[in-house]
């Protein structure tokens, strides 16, 4: 810049020698000024903020950005005549809280500091975030060599301007951002093929039921532990190694503490929304009794962060799969995912406005990321649709272990969630093993009750414990007549 005003000084006798003429000799200082001290910069928003977001219906949403420090902005939404305004900080940030209307548009949203930005195309519905590892991550294409199932015609058929999508890039070090390159779009062929295959089928089938706009924020990193997604504070009790420094550049970002909370939760912490799903447990199997620990506190941190309340969290259950194809500790007796499986399942006592989506029928033995992919984002949205929205008349939980009774040398498995009973579909009920107090499982044979299951074993003549499809790579066969799988259990500690 300063070489630009040097070659103007220079040359204003050129200027003249030309016999160009100025009315006035303040024009040429007024040029001078612009290039010396540029204007007020033009107020920025974060990538959240952009044409086609789907903002939370009936809420006070947050929205923010930055602009020149101590500079008031103006906020003014087309579907009311309400004037909000704030001022910036000192480093420039600023935020306030909107009201939106029952769902519908499209609206604009107009944020001035004098300058003013308009977004174009805002409907107002159901915003859901879709976090975790790579199950979730999976597009709807499929990753190399690994479809999800009928993904082609959805695909084809997912034109709908009342889906609403919006990606993270994956992080990579843990400096603290507050933004990420992205934009909201529609739904279509092009969008939907690169999204969320989990995600996508969730807010599909809530678009359809509910008949309202719904916006879908992918936050995911394939291979990801459970502490990269958890900050320093929440961290620190659960590591015995020193987190990461903010210069640091991991070589394991997914399985780095801190790193992706860091570099891709937090520009998004605080986004109105109604709740989260999450798909992730496939890293930390082998530490089934820190993860227990671990995923309440995640989810208390998010909703603290949040400061929208206990907002609903739904999450899958990692499937079956056969995790002796990886090199592990063959003397830890829980390298087992079915312990995995069982601290999930332990979490929903745990972690209240919860919800588990059970997937023990579709596990694939040797490809941890199963294709049917609309099963599972199709279940959760179950959870969403009964615990959330209030929808009657369907069964949305899978039937879960009860108590025991034991009676002599059998014992009698109850269920909660039972609703019309149980059922097999025509197979035959396997997976069921009892144990005395020697600790010893034998295969159980089983009879089926309307809503329990009577088991006992020749070998076992004073069972103590049974436990349920307790093997990594396993075929539930036990389901509630509303089609939903029991899931895996164990009714020991051992």
């Amino acid at each position: 810049m300063n070489y630009e005003i040097g070659m103007v000084i220079r040359n204003l006798d050129t200027i003249k020698d030309m016999k160009i003429q100025f009315k006035n000799i303040g024009l040429i200082l007024l040029l001078l000024a612009g290039l010396a001290w540029p204007g007020q910069a033009e107020i920025k928003l974060p990538a959240l903020f952009t044409d086609h977001v789907v903002l939370q219906q009936q809420s006070d949403v947050a929205v923010w950005g930055w602009a020149d420090a101590k500079e008031s902005v103006v906020v003014k939404p087309s579907w009311s005549d309400e004037v909000y305004s704030t001022k910036a900080d000192k480093t420039g940030k600023w935020k306030l809280n909107i009201k939106t209307p029952v769902a519908g548009g499209p609206y604009e949203l107009s944020v001035s500091d004098g300058t003013e930005v308009v977004l174009h195309d805002i409907m107002i519905g159901e915003v859901w975030l879709c976090s975790g590892q790579s199950n979730m991550e999976m597009p709807m294409k499929g990753f190399p060599g690994q479809p999800v199932e009928g993904s082609n015609m959805d695909i084809l058929k997912s034109k709908n301007n009342n889906i609403r999508l919006i990606t993270v890039p994956r992080g990579k070090t843990p400096v603290i951002k507050d933004d990420f390159n992205g934009k909201w779009v529609t739904a279509s062929p092009e969008s939907v093929a690169e999204f969320s295959a989990t995600g996508y089928y969730f807010g599909r089938l809530l678009n359809e039921m509910l008949d309202v706009p719904v916006g879908l924020i992918d936050v995911t990193y394939g291979g990801s532990c459970i502490q990269a997604w958890m900050s320093e504070e929440t961290s620190v009790p659960f590591n015995d190694t020193p987190l990461p420094k903010m210069d640091d550049i991991p070589k394991v970002p997914n399985r780095t503490p801190t790193v992706l909370f860091n570099s891709m939760l937090n520009p998004v912490i605080g986004f109105g929304m109604k709740g989260c799903i999450w798909y992730q447990g496939e890293t930390n199997y082998e530490s089934p009794d820190q993860y227990e620990k671990l995923f309440p506190e995640m989810v208390a941190e998010w909703r603290k962060l949040w400061n929208i309340g206990e907002f609903p969290f739904y999450y899958m259950q990692i499937a079956p799969f056969d995790y002796s194809m990886f090199q592990h500790d063959t003397i830890n007796p829980k390298f087992n995912s079915a312990y995995l499986r069982d601290a999930q399942r332990k979490s929903m006592n745990n972690i209240s406005n919860s919800g588990m989506a059970v997937i023990m029928d579709i596990g694939e033995k040797t490809c941890i990321h199963p294709k049917k992919k609309k099963v599972g984002g199709e279940r959760l949205a179950l959870w969403a649709l009964g615990d959330t929205y209030g929808i009657k008349g369907f069964g949305y939980k899978s039937p879960s272990f009860k108590a025991l009774e034991i009676k002599g040398s059998t014992v009698v498995v109850s269920f909660n969630d039972v609703g019309e009973g149980l059922c097999i579909f025509e197979q035959d009920l396997t997976g069921f093993e009892i144990a005395g107090d020697n600790k010893v499982f034998f295969p159980a044979q089983v009879y089926l009750r309307r809503k329990s299951v009577v088991v006992s074993s020749p070998h076992v003549e004073k069972p103590g414990a049974v436990r349920y499809a307790f093997d990594d790579f396993v075929i539930g066969t036990l389901f509630g007549t509303n089609g939903l799988p029991v899931s895996s259990f164990r009714s020991d500690e051992w």
